[in-house]
């Protein structure tokens, strides 16, 4: 790709943050994983949406002209052995389309000049540790040299801001590479689908990270660089851990599991978590909780469009659980009362504790507000019915074209007084990638199924 789209970012923030803003934004640091070893280094994506530059230790400063100025690692052909290439100065300004460019070792010496005249500074409030310690010494600089006719800015602002809602609406580009890793997930979830009925009736064992590296070899296999999180791999009881991640739990058959994993391409996550029956057959009470989820998970599509709010298909999707709990036997309607009851009172809790969704882009629980910018002063209070707590509600986000975000309903059945024994230990979550339309929207992660009918023809083949 171009620089011209990064070129197109830049001069939009410049216009947000005026004539007289400056910005400043450092990519991610490197990390030390142990001894003289590192993780591997990802661009922060504030920075990376900005310009497009992968390497560590670098600077963005946009002044509110448009202007921009690189600060990056400087050439070293002894170093590049070891580490591999730097673009270096010199080539930045026409690789990135950036005005001019200079050794990262002459930020300090260079940056107060930069912030000279500007009535504010806008930088990532409690993003990167020491940064505001680094803006408060620019700052010092410039303010010790007042009677030298020095202008410091007065005001100090957050850059989050802006930036969240530029990236909250992805634009054409960014919306073909979701889909393209969206694809890529789902194609590595249905080889792990696969795979484990295959050695089931083989007679092997399953563990979880046979699985598991089943999704990391496709995901390389087609292009994606990264995992956009830890792959969640959870075999019957360890799929009620919400946050369980791959290990070597044995797959038994008989028993469900729940995949929740998605790749990461070109800076954009996909997010997609299918459950599904270990040996490719559904029992009637993993079929009936099965069922009831995806049903929930209709209710919330046919809620998500252009114009809804935000919790629009949360609100859908507790109806139909909680419904479907009553249904079912795992809520007691003679000490739970109505459908309705169990919603003000939140009984439905206790199977179903998690929102059903949340915004999806650079970062796999991307940034964005999820209060409406244009309401933002309204605001009710009530008493949580689980905890006592007085909570403040704000008007959730109005969803516009564009905007992309995870659908994923679930319930989690523990071992509990009262619970039909038949539905203990099964955990089920299914969730998929959605881009809002005007109408309503687009599912880019249906390449592997839901249907439960699709998910057992899929695995006896």
């Amino acid at each position: 790709m171009t620089h011209a789209l990064y070129l197109a970012r830049r001069a939009a923030l410049a216009r947000l943050i005026g004539p007289h803003g400056v910005a400043v934004l450092p990519t991610a640091p490197e990390q030390q994983r142990n001894r003289d070893a590192d993780f591997p280094f990802r661009a922060d994506s504030y920075f990376y949406y900005l310009s497009g530059f992968t390497e560590p230790k670098a600077w963005l400063v946009i002044r509110g002209d448009g202007r921009t100025t690189l600060f990056c690692q400087p050439k070293d052909l002894e170093r590049e052995i070891w580490d591999g290439f730097r673009l270096g100065p010199d080539a930045a300004p026409e690789a990135l389309g950036v005005d001019a460019a200079f050794s990262v070792t002459e930020l300090d010496t260079r940056l107060p000049a930069l912030l000279d005249g500007c009535d504010a500074v806008w930088f990532p409030f409690a993003t990167h540790a020491g940064l505001e310690s680094r803006v408060d010494g620019w700052l010092g600089k410039l303010r010790s040299r007042i009677r030298y006719g020095t202008l410091p800015p007065e005001t100090q602002r957050d850059l989050c801001g802006p930036l969240d809602e530029m990236r909250l609406i992805k634009d054409a580009h960014e919306q073909d590479t979701m889909r393209r890793a969206a694809g890529i997930s789902a194609e590595a979830h249905v080889r792990a689908m696969r795979l484990c009925s295959q050695m089931l009736r083989e007679g092997k064992e399953v563990r979880e990270y046979h699985l598991e590296a089943e999704l990391l070899h496709e995901f390389r296999r087609q292009g994606s660089q990264y995992p956009a999180y830890g792959s969640i791999v959870a075999a019957g009881a360890n799929a009620c851990v919400l946050h369980y991640r791959a290990d070597a739990g044995r797959v038994r058959d008989g028993e469900l599991v729940l995949i929740d994993a998605g790749c990461e391409l070109d800076g954009y996550a996909s997010d997609i978590t299918r459950t599904f029956p270990a040996n490719g057959r559904f029992s009637g009470p993993q079929r009936a909780l099965y069922d009831l989820v995806l049903a929930s998970q209709h209710a919330a599509v046919a809620a998500t469009r252009a114009g809804a709010r935000f919790t629009d298909p949360h609100d859908a999707t507790v109806r139909v659980l909680a419904q479907g709990m009553l249904d079912l036997g795992l809520l007691n309607k003679d000490k739970v009362g109505t459908l309705d009851d169990v919603i003000e009172k939140r009984a439905y809790f206790a199977f179903y504790m998690h929102r059903t969704g949340h915004w999806l882009g650079m970062d796999v629980h991307d940034c964005g507000s999820y209060t409406e910018p244009s309401e933002i002063g309204q605001k009710t209070e009530r008493r949580d019915a689980l905890t006592g707590e007085t909570l403040i509600d704000r008007p959730a986000r109005i969803l516009q074209s564009g905007m992309v975000l995870t659908i994923e309903p679930g319930i989690y059945v523990r071992p509990a007084e009262g619970v039909p024994e038949a539905f203990h230990h099964i955990g089920i979550r299914i969730e998929d990638d959605a881009i809002v339309t005007d109408t309503g929207c687009e599912l880019i992660s249906r390449g592997v199924p839901v249907d439960p009918d699709a998910i057992e023809a899929l695995m006896r083949d």
